[in-house]
């Protein structure tokens, strides 16, 4: 799928609230400043939260309890070692959603249930969306 502008970015992230149940995780992968935060805070927003959304870079964990359904947002650049995931509590016991940047730096078994959602640039400026869907979302994504 091709995001042409920010606007799609939106679209999508919308799809994406609309479809998210408690215990679902996001993973979304891709280069530097490709959009990876951009459309975790359109999910953020389609799903009910009003505020500001920050890159979660430096705290590398935070969690919107606002929601109906709260969503942590995640931030796993700065891991050296999948075995700090373990200081975060991401592991398991969520009742709500995870929305993972940089899900890599946890190692290649983490979360085997999540969607996992790829950015890459594309031409002019556009952003190209390709995933892999689980089980746990068939039915649910992509968009019919």
């Amino acid at each position: 799928m091709i995001l042409v502008d920010e606007q799609a970015t939106e679209a999508v992230g919308r799809q994406l609230a609309q479809a998210l149940r408690p215990g679902d995780v996001i993973a979304l992968s891709g280069a530097l400043g490709v959009g990876k935060t951009a459309l975790s805070r359109a999910i953020l927003h389609a799903a009910g939260h009003d505020g500001e959304v920050p890159s979660p870079t430096f705290a590398i964990v935070q969690p919107y309890d606002d929601l109906p359904v709260p969503i942590w947002h995640c931030d796993l650049y700065r891991l050296e070692d999948p075995s700090e995931l373990d200081e975060l509590g991401l592991d398991g016991g969520l009742d709500g959603i995870l929305l993972v940047e940089w899900p890599e730096k946890a190692g290649a078994a983490a979360w085997p249930q999540a969607l996992r959602l790829s950015l890459e640039f594309a031409a002019d400026g556009q952003r190209r969306l390709t995933w892999e869907v689980p089980a746990a979302w068939e039915g649910r994504w992509p968009p019919a």
